[in-house]
């Protein structure tokens, strides 16, 4: 088991409109490109915490405003290659 950090898709959606931005704006605003904002929101890959600062910068939210940890399931394989990503 280990703990990964995802979008709260609802809450980005509203943040982004609270700030008159698309998502490719938002993209540009935190220095991401938008191919990875489309995939963090879709839910296919997770963001590092430089990416997650990056976001809570350009929306000038929290951490728990747009954020949700989750326990998940994984084989030896992904354990090693999330925490070389992390």
């Amino acid at each position: 088991m280990i703990i990964k950090v995802r979008v709260n898709q609802p809450a980005v959606l509203r943040a982004i409109a609270r700030r008159n931005l698309s998502q490719n704006g938002l993209a540009i605003k935190a220095g991401i490109s938008s191919g990875f904002i489309s995939q963090i929101m879709r839910g296919s890959r997770y963001p590092s915490p430089m990416v997650r600062e990056k976001l809570q910068n350009a929306l000038r939210v929290t951490f728990d405003d747009i954020f949700i940890i989750e326990e998940v399931e994984c084989d030896g394989a992904e354990a090693h290659e999330t925490a070389r990503a992390n």
